[in-house]
C-alpha cells in the first residue's frame, strides 16, 4: 500500500523532527493536508500499526510521540501500578544498582508486579528535574515473581476469569472450563499463572483452590494475606517433621546448659498471645547494678538447617499478623507448643544475661544456651497493674525491670534515638467477623519495659559479632533521603514549625525536637506520619551501617525466632562462633547471607502490607455501618482531586472529592500542600479540623466517600508562615490544577 508506506515514513519523520511534542491522529492529518475520508482511514491504520509495533511512544489520550532509542540495557524488579505503568528497581549493571526506572503503560510487555525483567533504557534527559525518573521499556521477563494470584472468579460465555484482588496485577486471568476445579461465579480463588507470553492476550492459568464465597466471613482477610505471599496451611511433610519434634528435654541436654529453672523468670505478652518467644528475669546486684536475663526460645535447637521445616520457615520468613488471625512462620506444634515459653514448663532457651549499671550502661554480658522455667505469665495489663502498685509474688522483679527500662529509655534518648511514639489501631471483631469497634492500642510502661529489654539483648548480640569480626545478619536503618527531609521541612513550615537541615541532612536531635513540639496538637498525627514516611526503611543486611532511628552502631534481631527467620539465622551464627551447638554444617557465605537478608526484608514488607490492608478493610466496613452519620475529623492529606479526612470517633479515613466541594473554584497549591478557594481565599491543608458525613463506603475498593458538614481551613491571615492575603491570592494564583468543584471528574482510583 503506497499510501500506507508513505504515511509511515512521513509520520516517523514528523515525530523525529519534533521529539518533545505529542500528536493526535487528526493533528497529523491536518499537517499532511489529508481531507479525503479514505486516506484518513489509511492514516489511522498506520498510526495503530505504529503503536502496535512499538515504533512510537503512546501517551494518554492516544497521542503518539517520538520513541527515543534505547542506549543501554539493565535488569531489575518491577513494581506494578493499578493504572498500568510501573517502576523497576535496578540491580544490574552495578553502577545503576538501586536506581528506579519508570515504565509507561503499554511498555511493560508481559511483565507482572514482582517479576525480574530486562529493560531497554532510554537516554537520560539533560537537565531533567530529579523527580523525573529515567524511562525504559521491558524487553524480556527474566524470572516470574509470582506463580499465582488471588481473586474473584466469574464466567463469561464458556470461559472463566479471575479478577486479581491485588490491583498491581491489572490483567484478569483466563481459565478454561476443564481447570475450574469446582469454582463457581462469586468464589474467591487462588489461580496459577501458567502462561503469559503475549501482551495483547490475557494470562492463562488453573484454579488451584477455592477459598470460599467472596462475601463469606473471614474469606476477604484470608484473600488479602494470600495476595501478599502468605500461605494458609503447611505442606504435609512440614507438619510431619514438626510433629516428630520431641516434646521432652533429655537429661544430657539439660546438663550441658546453664540451668536457670530456679531463677525468677516470667513472661509479659499480649493477653491473646500464644507464641511466647521471650522471657525475662531481674536481680538486684547492689550499688545500683542490675542483672537482667533475656531468655529467647531456642528454635535453632529444634529446627536444623536443610530440612523441610527449615525450608518452609525460610520461604515464609515471618509470621503474618492480620486483623482476625495470625498466619505463623512455624507450625503450631512448635510455635504454640514445643518452642513457646509457656508457664510452668521447662524450656530450652538462648539467653543474654547482662549486668547493667545505674546509668543504664552495660558493664558485661554473656550469651548462653540455657534451660528455664517460666513461673508466671503476665499480660501487659497484668504487668501494668503490678507497676502501678498491685501486690504480686514477682512485684519486686517486675518493678525493678520497669525502673531499669526508664533508665534505658532516657539513655537512648540522650544518645540520639528518635522517639516515634505513634499509637497503633486495634479492631474488635464480632463472631461474624464484622467490626464492632476500633480503638487505639495503649502503649503503657509495661509495653516499653519489654521493648527496652529486647533492644538491650539485640544490641548486645550484634556487638558480639562485630567484636569477633564475624558475619551476621544485621537490622540496619540508613540515614533518611535528603530530598525527603527537605520536602518534610517544607511540609511542616505552613503549620508554623521548622526542621533545620543542611541540604536535606538532618540531625536526630532536630527530628526529636520537631516531634516534641507537635505532641498534643491537632496536627500531631499528620506530622508524625509525614516524618515516618520521610525515613528510610529498616531492612536486613550482612553489611552493617548501624541503625539511624535507634542511634545504635550495631543492632540485630535476636529476640523473636518463632516468628522471624532472621532471628533464627542470628542464633545459628552466634552458636557457631561461640563454640556452642553445631547448627550449620558449613557456615553460609556473605553472598548467601545477602540473598537471605533480601528475601526476609521483602517478605517482611509484604506481611506488613497485608496487615495494614486487613485493618483498612475493617475500617471501611466499620464506616459502612455508619453511612449517613456525621463525625468530627481532621484533614490528613490534600491532593488536587480532594481532601482526606480521618474521623476521630471511628479512627477511619475517607475522601471528600473536590467535585463535592461546592461554593468556590478550588486550586491545588503543591508548594503548600493546600487547596485554595480562588474567590474566598479559604485554604485547606493537613491538620485542619472539620466535620464530615459518610455518604458511601466500598470495602472492595477500600474507599470511604465523605462530604463536608463543616468546612476546614480559613482565609489567609498574612505572609509570615507562607500564607497569602485574599487580594494576593486573586492576583497570584498558585501554579496548579484549577478545577470548579461541581464540574470536576475525579480519577478512577481515589486511593493515595
Amino acid at each position: 500500500m503506497p499510501d500506507a508506506d508513505a504515511f509511515r515514513a512521513s509520520i516517523l519523520s514528523l515525530l523525529a523532527n519534533h521529539p518533545e511534542r505529542a500528536f493526535r491522529p487528526h493533528e497529523i492529518a491536518k499537517r499532511f493536508g489529508v481531507s479525503n475520508h479514505g486516506r484518513y482511514q489509511t492514516l489511522l491504520g498506520v498510526v495503530e500499526d505504529l503503536k502496535e509495533s512499538r515504533a512510537v511512544d503512546v501517551l494518554r489520550g492516544g497521542r503518539i510521540q517520538h520513541l527515543a532509542a534505547p542506549t543501554a540495557e539493565a535488569e531489575g524488579v518491577l513494581s506494578g501500578h493499578p493504572h498500568g505503568f510501573a517502576f523497576v528497581t535496578l540491580h544490574a549493571p552495578p553502577d545503576l544498582a538501586g536506581q528506579e526506572v519508570f515504565v509507561r503503560a503499554g511498555r511493560t510487555g508481559t511483565a507482572l508486579d514482582g517479576d525480574t525483567v530486562r529493560l531497554a533504557l532510554a537516554a537520560p534527559e539533560r537537565d531533567a528535574p530529579d523527580e523525573d525518573k529515567r524511562q525504559g521499556e521491558v524487553v524480556a521477563v527474566v524470572a516470574r515473581g509470582r506463580a499465582e494470584v488471588v481473586g474473584t472468579f466469574t464466567v463469561t460465555g464458556r470461559m472463566g476469569w479471575v479478577a486479581p484482588d491485588d490491583r498491581r496485577v491489572p490483567r484478569d486471568v483466563l481459565v478454561p472450563p476443564e481447570d475450574w476445579n469446582g469454582a463457581t461465579p462469586g468464589d474467591k480463588v487462588v489461580v496459577s499463572i501458567d502462561r503469559f507470553d503475549d501482551r495483547r492476550a490475557s494470562p492463562e492459568g488453573r484454579i488451584l483452590s477455592v477459598l470460599g464465597r467472596a462475601d463469606a466471613p473471614g474469606v476477604d482477610v484470608l484473600a488479602i494475606a494470600l495476595s501478599h505471599g502468605a500461605k494458609a496451611s503447611f505442606p504435609s511433610d512440614v507438619e510431619r517433621e514438626a510433629e516428630a519434634v520431641p516434646t521432652t528435654i533429655g537429661a544430657g541436654e539439660i546438663a550441658r546448659r546453664l540451668d536457670l529453672r530456679d531463677a525468677p523468670v516470667f513472661t509479659i505478652d499480649p493477653a491473646d498471645a500464644k507464641d511466647f518467644d521471650d522471657a525475662i528475669h531481674t536481680r538486684d546486684l547492689g550499688e545500683g547494678r542490675t542483672e537482667v536475663g533475656v531468655h529467647i526460645a531456642d528454635v535453632s535447637h529444634y529446627v536444623p538447617p536443610g530440612g523441610a521445616l527449615d525450608a518452609e520457615a525460610y520461604a515464609r520468613a515471618t509470621s503474618t499478623y492480620l486483623v482476625d488471625r495470625t498466619i505463623p512462620m512455624l507450625p503450631e506444634a512448635l510455635s504454640n507448643g514445643v518452642c513457646s515459653l509457656r508457664p510452668n514448663e521447662d524450656k530450652l532457651c538462648y539467653s543474654v544475661i547482662l549486668t547493667v549499671g545505674a546509668d543504664g550502661a552495660v558493664e558485661r554480658y554473656e550469651i548462653l544456651e540455657t534451660v528455664i522455667h517460666s513461673h508466671h505469665r503476665f499480660s501487659y495489663e497484668g504487668a501494668q497493674e503490678v507497676l502501678d502498685g498491685a501486690d504480686h509474688e514477682f512485684a519486686d522483679e517486675v518493678r525493678r525491670a520497669g525502673r531499669l527500662s526508664e533508665v534505658l529509655t532516657a539513655r537512648r534518648m540522650r544518645e540520639g534515638a528518635i522517639d516515634f511514639d505513634v499509637p497503633e489501631i486495634k479492631v474488635k471483631l464480632g463472631a461474624d467477623g464484622q467490626p464492632v469497634d476500633i480503638v487505639l492500642k495503649e502503649r503503657r510502661p509495661a509495653n516499653r519495659l519489654i521493648e527496652e529489654l529486647m533492644l538491650l539483648a539485640n544490641r548486645a548480640v550484634a556487638e558480639e559479632a562485630s567484636k569477633r569480626s564475624r558475619a551476621l545478619v544485621y537490622r540496619i536503618h540508613d540515614q533518611p533521603d535528603a530530598e525527603r527531609i527537605a520536602a518534610l521541612a517544607e511540609y511542616v513550615r505552613p503549620f508554623g514549625y521548622s526542621l533545620p537541615h543542611a541540604e536535606g541532612r538532618v540531625s536526630r536531635e532536630a527530628l526529636n525536637d520537631l516531634l516534641r513540639q507537635v505532641k498534643g496538637h491537632p496536627e500531631a498525627p499528620v506530622i508524625e506520619q509525614a516524618a515516618i514516611r520521610a525515613m528510610s526503611k529498616a531492612v536486613y543486611s550482612p553489611h552493617n551501617i548501624g541503625h539511624y532511628g535507634l542511634g545504635f552502631a550495631h543492632y540485630a534481631h535476636f529476640t523473636s525466632p518463632i516468628r522471624r527467620y532472621p532471628d533464627l539465622i542470628v542464633h545459628r551464627l552466634l552458636k557457631s562462633y561461640l563454640g556452642q551447638a553445631t547448627t550449620y554444617p558449613t557456615l553460609p557465605t556473605t553472598e548467601a547471607l545477602e540473598a537471605q537478608a533480601k528475601h526476609c526484608s521483602n517478605r517482611e514488607a509484604e506481611a506488613a502490607e497485608a496487615e495494614r490492608e486487613s485493618v483498612r478493610l475493617k475500617q471501611v466496613e466499620f464506616a459502612a455501618q455508619h453511612t449517613g452519620e456525621a463525625f468530627d475529623g481532621v484533614v490528613t492529606g490534600v491532593t488536587k482531586f480532594g481532601v482526606f479526612v480521618q474521623m476521630q470517633a471511628l479512627l477511619a479515613e475517607g475522601l471528600v472529592h473536590v467535585r463535592e466541594m461546592e461554593g468556590d473554584f478550588w486550586e491545588y497549591d503543591p508548594r503548600r500542600y493546600a487547596l485554595v478557594g480562588r474567590h474566598t481565599g479559604r485554604r485547606i491543608r493537613a491538620g485542619d479540623a472539620c466535620r464530615v458525613r459518610i455518604v458511601a463506603a466500598d470495602a472492595g475498593a477500600r474507599q470511604v466517600d465523605l462530604v463536608f458538614e463543616t468546612m476546614p481551613g480559613g482565609a489567609p491571615s498574612g505572609d509570615g508562615d507562607g500564607r497569602r492575603s485574599k487580594s494576593r491570592a486573586a492576583k497570584r494564583a498558585p501554579k496548579a490544577v484549577r478545577t470548579k468543584a461541581t464540574r470536576t471528574k475525579g480519577p478512577k482510583n481515589r486511593r493515595r
